[in-house]
C-alpha cells in the first residue's frame, strides 16, 4: 500500500497540481499571438515588445479581482463566468486610457484544488482572452489549506496593454458643454455583491439558484467597441466599477468641470430596482455602490455626440434598448458629479 505524501496529508497535493497543469497548454495556446515567446510553464511569461505603427508606445498595467461575486459561483457551482469576468474587468480598466490589451496573468488561491473547478476557471480565462485578443501568458495556483473555506477560492488578474502616447485618453480636453454618453451594463458586473447578497439572501430569503444566473451575467468587455471610434473623438472614459457613477466619473474630470447626470435618461434594469426597494437603500448610495445599468461612460464634444453614438451602437451583439445614450453634460464646476433624479 502506497504511503500518502506528508505534504498531501497536510492539504497540499503537489502531484494533483502537476497533473492539472498538464491541461493548461491547450487552453492557453489558443490565446497566444506571434509576440508570445518561450514555452508554457516557465518562471515568467515572455512577450516580444514590438509595436509597428506606434511612434511612442506606452505600456499600461492594471490588476483586479472579482470580489464577493465568487460567493454566487460557489453557491451555483458554476465557475467559468467569473473567470471571464476577471479578464473583461481588467481589459476595461486599461481601455479607458485608450490601450489595447497585450497579455494577461491570473492568480488562483484555493483551499484545495478541484479539477473540475480549475478546468472551468481556465476555460473562462481562455475564452475571454481570445475574445479580447489578449494573450494568457502565465499564472499562479496556490493551495493553502486553512486560509480558505472548504470549496472556496479567490481570483486576481494582472493585465498589460499598450497605447501610443499621442493617443492616450486622459480627460484633459474635457470642456463645459461636452456631452456624456452611457454604455449599457450587463447587470451588476463585478461590484456591489456584498450589499446585493445581504439584501437578496439575508433579507429577502431568496434561493441563490432562483436568481443566480442573473447575478452571474458576465462583465461586458467594451474595448472592441471603443476601438472603433476615430482617434481623438473621445475626450474621457470612465469604467463604472466599485464606486459607481459617483466615484468613477470624477476620476477623468478636469478640476474646473462637473459632470451633470440625468438619471431618468436611461431605464435602470430591474435587478437594481429590486435591490433599492427591498434594501431601502438611499438613491444616491445606489449610484455609488452599483453601476445602475451604465457600465462605461464616454465624454465627447457636442458636435461629435451623434457620430460617437452611432459607433458605440454598432456592436452586432447589442440588443434593442442597449444602445449608447446621452445621459448628461459637462458644466463648469469643481471636478464633481451631480446627479439629477
Amino acid at each position: 500500500m502506497k504511503k500518502e505524501k506528508a505534504y498531501a496529508a497536510a492539504g497540499v497535493n503537489v502531484d494533483l497540481g502537476n497533473r492539472l497543469k498538464r491541461r493548461i497548454p491547450a487552453l492557453v495556446k489558443q490565446t497566444h499571438r506571434p509576440e508570445v515567446l518561450g514555452k508554457i510553464g516557465g518562471f515568467g511569461g515572455l512577450f516580444r515588445a514590438k509595436f509597428p505603427g506606434m511612434r511612442e508606445p506606452v505600456l499600461v498595467a492594471s490588476i483586479d479581482g472579482v470580489g464577493t461575486k465568487l460567493k454566487i459561483a460557489f453557491a451555483l457551482d458554476q465557475h467559468d463566468t467569473v473567470g471571464a469576468d476577471l479578464v473583461n474587468h481588467c481589459v476595461n480598466d486599461i481601455a479607458v486610457v485608450g490601450a489595447r490589451p497585450l497579455f494577461f496573468l491570473d492568480y488562483i488561491g484555493c483551499e484545495k484544488l478541484e479539477p473540475r473547478v480549475f478546468d472551468q476557471l481556465l476555460r473562462g480565462f481562455s475564452r475571454a482572452c481570445r475574445e479580447a485578443r489578449c494573450a494568457l501568458i502565465g499564472g499562479e495556483t496556490a493551495q493553502m489549506p486553512g486560509m480558505y473555506r472548504q470549496g472556496e477560492y479567490d481570483l486576481a488578474g494582472c493585465i498589460v496593454g499598450v497605447v501610443d502616447r499621442s493617443k492616450i485618453i486622459d480627460g484633459r480636453g474635457i470642456r463645459s458643454g461636452d456631452v456624456i454618453l452611457g454604455l449599457a451594463s450587463n447587470g451588476l458586473h463585478t461590484n456591489g455583491y456584498s450589499l446585493a447578497r445581504k439584501i437578496l439572501f439575508e433579507k429577502m430569503k431568496l434561493d441563490p439558484k432562483r436568481i443566480g444566473q442573473e447575478l452571474l451575467r458576465v462583465h461586458k468587455n467594451y474595448q472592441p467597441l471603443l476601438a472603433k471610434i476615430p482617434s481623438g473623438m473621445i475626450k474621457g472614459l470612465a469604467h463604472i466599477t466599485g464606486g459607481g457613477l459617483i466615484d468613477n466619473v470624477p476620476r477623468v474630470l478636469p478640476k474646473n468641470c462637473d459632470a451633470v447626470i440625468d438619471t431618468k435618461s436611461w431605464r435602470v434594469p430591474r435587478i437594481f430596482r429590486v435591490l433599492q426597494e427591498n434594501g431601502k437603500v438611499d438613491p444616491a448610495e445606489m449610484y455609488q455602490v452599483f453601476n445602475m445599468g451604465i457600465g462605461m461612460v464616454a465624454i465627447v464634444s457636442e458636435r461629435d455626440a451623434k457620430r460617437a453614438m452611432s459607433f458605440l451602437s454598432a456592436d452586432g451583439r447589442t440588443r434593442r434598448g442597449e444602445k449608447a445614450k446621452q445621459i448628461g453634460r459637462i458644466e463648469r464646476g469643481s471636478g464633481k458629479i451631480r446627479l439629477c433624479f
